[in-house]
C-alpha cells in the first residue's frame, strides 16, 4: 500500500473524522480548525519556489502568517484570540510572479478534554501512518523536521519503535482514522518485510534497512540479534494477531504469518547455552561478545514474560527468578517522596530510573492487577511517575518551566546529543512522552502537562506528529525532531487509558496468561 500525501490523509479524515473541529475545502486549501490552531494543506504547484500563507478574521484585512516550501502548514492562532472566525489564502512565489493557490474559511472552538485527547493521539498516529519508510511499513527511528539526518538514515527503520507504532496503528483502526482495508493492508505490509528481513534465530536486529531488509548495525559489535527491541516488537505483533485471528479469511492469514513469526524466535538461545538469564545481544560476526545480561529492574520485563510464554522456545522459571529478578535482590524497600518504590535496578538511585520504564513493557502488559513475589505493577509504575514529577516540582535546580504542568524525564534528545533524564540526571530537558506515557498512571497531572505544551508552548512543541521529542525551556531549545520510540508509547498509552485497547489484545493470548502463571504473575482488574 502506497503512504497517503498529506492531502489525502487529510481528505479521508474530512470524510470520517470532524467530530472535534470545523473541517472545510477551500478552492484549492484542505483546512481542519481545532481549538488554538488550523491546518492547512494543498497540492504541490509545479515550478514554485516557495508559499506564502495570508490570515484575516472576518472584519479585517490580510497579513502574512508564514512562507514556506512545504504544502502542508499549522498556523497556532493564539495571537489572534479564540473560537475565530478566519479567512485564509495561499499564494505561490513563481519565477514569473505570483500564483493564488486557493481561499478558504474556517472556524476555531474551544475543544473538550476528550476532543483534545483525539487530536494529540490522531497527530502522534500521523508518525506511524503518513511517516512510515515506504517500503517496509516500518517507523522510521526518527523524524527531523528540520531536515538534518545522519547519512542515509531515512531508510532505517526501528524494530522495538515499530513494536509500539503496532499500538498506534491499532488505535487509529478502531477510532476509523484508517479505513479496515487500509489497516490491514499496511500491517500485512510490515508482517511480510519482517518475514523476510534477516533474523538471527528468529530475532531481528535494532536497526533494518527498510529497503532492503538487512542489519542496519547499531554499533560496531551490534550487527545481529537484538533480544529487548524484538520483544518489544513482538509484544504489538501479538496485540495485532489477537485484533485479527477471529476475523475474515484474509485476517486469519495475517494472524497465521504472525504466529509463525513468534514460534520461531527462539528465546531460549540467548540463555547462552543454558544460563539462567537471558542476554541481550547475539551477532554473528562477535557472538557473545558484548555480554549483556538482563537484568531487573528496567524496561525489559515484557522480554522475560515472553520469553516464558514461548510455545517453542520458552525459558525456565529459574530463568526469570535468577536472571531478571536477580535472586530477589530486584526488591527495594525504599522510598522517595513518600511513594514507596518496590522494584530497583542494581545500582539505580531511590527515585528510580527514566519513565519510560513504566512504559515500553506495559504497552500490552496489562499492569492493573498485575502482581508477582516482587511487587505491584500498577503501584510500581504509578508510584515511580509520581517521584519523576515531585522531583521536577521540587526542582532543587531552578530549572525554567518545571512545574505541575510541565514535568517528566526520560530518554530523549537532550541539549547535547541524547541522554536518558531522570532524577539525579536532570539537564532541564523535559520530554513530552514522559508525563503523557503516564496518563493510565497520572491523569489528571499528565493532562496538566498536555494541556500547558499544546495552549502555552504551541507551535513551539506541536507539529505535524504531535508533540516534538523534548524541550528546554531553559535552554530557551526546541527541537523540531522525532523519535519512534517516544511517539509510540504516548498514543498506546492514552489508549489504554481511555479504552484499554492494547492490554486487552495482548493480555487474552493465551500463551501470555500461561507464561504470567508459569512465572508466578497474579492478573486481576
Amino acid at each position: 500500500m502506497k503512504l497517503l500525501t498529506y492531502c489525502s490523509i487529510l481528505i479521508l479524515l474530512l470524510n470520517g473524522y470532524s467530530c472535534m473541529q470545523k473541517s472545510g475545502t477551500g478552492k484549492g486549501i484542505e483546512t481542519k480548525a481545532y481549538d488554538r490552531h488550523v491546518e492547512l494543506s494543498w497540492h504541490p504547484e509545479a515550478g514554485a519556489e516557495k508559499y506564502t500563507v495570508y490570515v484575516r478574521k472576518e472584519d479585517g484585512n490580510y497579513s502574512r502568517r508564514a512562507e514556506l516550501t512545504d504544502t502542508l502548514y499549522l498556523d497556532f492562532v493564539n495571537d489572534l484570540g479564540k473560537n475565530l472566525g478566519l479567512h485564509y489564502k495561499i499564494e505561490a512565489q513563481m519565477e514569473e510572479g505570483t500564483h493564488l493557490i486557493g481561499e478558504a474559511a474556517v472556524e476555531t472552538r474551544t475543544m473538550s478534554e476528550e476532543e483534545l485527547l483525539d487530536m494529540v493521539q490522531y497527530y502522534t498516529f500521523r508518525y506511524f501512518w503518513e511517516g512510515a519508510e515506504p517500503n517496509s511499513g516500518m517507523a522510521r527511528e526518527r523524524i527531523h523536521m528540520d531536515g538534518v539526518y545522519p547519512q542515509n538514515d531515512q531508510q532505517v527503520v526501528t524494530t522495538g519503535g515499530t513494536g509500539f507504532g503496532l499500538f498506534a496503528l491499532l488505535a487509529g483502526l478502531d477510532r476509523e482514522w484508517i479505513s479496515k482495508e487500509e489497516g490491514l493492508a499496511r500491517f500485512e505490509k510490515i508482517v511480510d518485510f519482517l518475514a523476510n528481513a534477516d533474523r538471527f534465530h528468529g530475532i531481528w536486529s535494532h536497526w533494518i534497512n527498510g529497503e532492503t531488509g538487512k542489519v542496519k548495525p547499531f554499533g560496531q559489535d551490534d550487527d545481529g540479534a537484538d533480544l529487548v527491541e524484538s520483544a518489544f516488537l513482538m509484544q504489538g505483533l501479538l496485540a495485532v494477531r489477537e485484533y485479527y485471528r477471529e476475523g475474515s479469511e484474509r485476517e486469519q492469514s495475517l494472524a497465521d504469518k504472525i504466529d509463525v513469526l513468534w514460534k520461531e524466535m527462539e528465546w531460549d538461545w540467548h540463555t547462552q547455552g543454558g544460563q539462567d538469564v537471558l542476554y541481550w545481544h547475539w551477532s554473528p560476526n562477535f557472538g557473545w561478545q558484548k555480554d549483556f545480561a538482563i537484568r531487573g529492574y528496567d524496561e525489559c520485563l515484557i522480554t522475560y514474560v515472553l520469553a516464558a510464554s514461548s510455545p517453542t522456545h520458552a525459558v525456565s522459571e529459574q530463568v526469570y527468578h535468577q536472571g531478571w529478578a536477580r535472586g530477589g535482590a530486584i526488591q527495594n524497600k525504599g522510598a522517595a517522596y513518600g511513594y514507596a518504590l518496590p522494584l530497583v535496578h542494581n545500582g539505580s538511585p531511590e527515585y528510580g530510573g527514566p519513565l519510560f520504564w513504566a512504559h515500553y513493557s506495559y504497552l500490552g502488559l496489562n499492569p492493573k492487577g498485575l502482581k508477582d513475589n516482587y511487587a505491584d505493577y500498577w503501584e510500581h509504575n504509578r508510584n515511580h511517575s509520581l517521584i519523576n514529577r515531585q522531583w521536577c516540582l521540587e526542582n532543587e535546580a531552578g530549572f525554567k518551566g518545571y512545574g505541575e504542568d510541565l514535568w517528566g524525564l526520560t530518554a530523549s534528545y537532550s541539549t547535547n546529543g541524547y541522554a536518558a533524564h531522570r532524577p539525579g540526571n536532570d539537564r532541564g530537558v523535559i520530554s513530552p512522552t514522559a508525563a503523557l506515557s503516564s496518563m493510565p498512571y497520572t491523569p489528571e497531572e499528565s493532562k496538566k502537562v498536555l494541556k500547558n505544551l499544546y495552549y502555552n508552548y504551541g507551535e513551539k512543541t506541536f507539529g505535524r506528529y504531535g508533540f516534538y521529542d523534548a524541550l528546554s525551556p531553559e535552554e530557551g531549545w526546541y527541537p523540531k525532531r522525532y523519535l519512534a520510540i517516544d511517539q509510540g508509547p504516548i498514543v498506546a498509552m492514552i489508549e489504554n487509558y481511555r479504552s484499554g485497547l492494547g492490554w486487552n489484545l495482548f493480555m487474552q493470548a493465551p500463551e501470555v496468561q500461561e507464561g504470567l502463571k508459569k512465572l508466578g504473575f497474579v492478573t486481576s482488574d
